[in-house]
């Protein structure tokens, strides 16, 4: 486990893009580290993973040789990353880009991420053991519909913000609330105080946006070019390295949809269609969180230029010019 840290204040500018999935977040983040000598951390709770790299959109070998990336291809597909980790190694990576005189330009859609490094997290809560294993042995059984439905009798609250087939979340859930006697939404709404807050002094979030239909078609292009960009082989491999098809990350969007038609349960169409469903779905929860943070200055994804006058302005009054 993570211990929690003390607040630490960053006095130096970090600039953060942000917004759903398929907006177009990578190629504006490039143009913004080329334009404002920057380096980019990655905030995304699948780049970090090794191996796993057409199911999680990672910017190409190319571009990550032109622009330094942080925070992409760390841990293995079993190690147990959370964002307890991601916001002691993105304050770290924050801090080598600043001692080298360049912009941090912290880009993704993993919102918790982000409030993670901003704000603290909620205190570690101790979990049996026991009620771990029964909830894995009941997920085989019963799958992770029954599981939810369990969950929405007693933490509507959290049921309401987790997919049906988030297995992972629902588990966490129920595991907390088995364990504690107190819903995981109960556990949040208590906590006042996160530890581990970074206070960042020159902070400038940006996100993009564009109409619901133009980055819904955007999404069901990207699912169907995962598909033909070798998504089956990727995870094919993945197994064949014994990664087990129930890790947390193998039971992300992309690679429990490949999953299923690798085991014979879905047809390659069904397997495509479900994809994009289950990416606009995530989408729209990724809309939702955002938007409840009011310190975000939202673009339409194809004003580039705006974003980058925003930027330069932002950076010459920081320099008092």
């Amino acid at each position: 486990m993570t211990e929690s840290r003390q607040a630490i204040e960053v006095t130096q500018p970090v600039l953060v893009l942000v917004g759903p999935t398929a907006i177009g977040k990578t190629n504006l983040s490039l143009k913004l580290s080329h334009e404002f000598n920057g380096e980019i951390v990655s905030v995304d709770s699948m780049q970090v993973y090794r191996y796993m790299d057409i199911g999680t959109a990672k910017a190409s070998s190319d571009e990550r040789n032109d622009i330094v990336h942080h925070l992409i291809d760390i841990v293995d597909p079993d190690d147990e990353y959370n964002a307890a980790r991601f916001s002691d190694d993105a304050l770290v990576a924050i801090q080598k880009i600043h001692q080298k005189g360049a912009l941090p330009v912290l880009t993704g859609g993993s919102g918790l991420y982000l409030r993670a490094l901003r704000k603290g997290l909620i205190p570690e809560i101790v979990v049996n053991s026991n009620i771990r294993e029964e909830l894995k042995k009941r997920f085989g059984q019963e799958g992770s519909h029954a599981l939810h439905r369990e969950l929405t009798s007693c933490d509507p609250v959290s049921a309401s913000k987790i997919h049906k087939n988030d297995y992972y979340r629902i588990g966490r859930a129920l595991e907390i609330f088995l364990s504690s006697g107190i819903p995981l939404s109960s556990h949040i709404e208590q906590q006042k105080s996160r530890p581990g807050q970074t206070v960042f002094s020159d902070l400038l979030i940006i996100g993009l946006t564009c109409p619901r239909p133009q980055l819904y078609k955007r999404i069901d292009k990207r699912s169907a070019l995962m598909l033909e960009g070798g998504l089956e082989e990727e995870v094919k491999e993945l197994l064949d390295r014994g990664y087990n098809s129930g890790l947390k990350s193998m039971q992300s969007i992309g690679y429990r949809h490949m999953i299923q038609y690798i085991n014979g349960n879905w047809t390659i169409e069904e397997t495509e269609n479900l994809l994009a469903r289950d990416t606009r779905h995530y989408a729209k929860r990724q809309f939702t969180w955002f938007n409840r943070d009011q310190s975000i200055f939202w673009m339409d994804r194809n004003e580039h230029g705006g974003v980058l006058r925003m930027v330069d302005n932002w950076l010459m009054k920081k320099n008092g010019l």
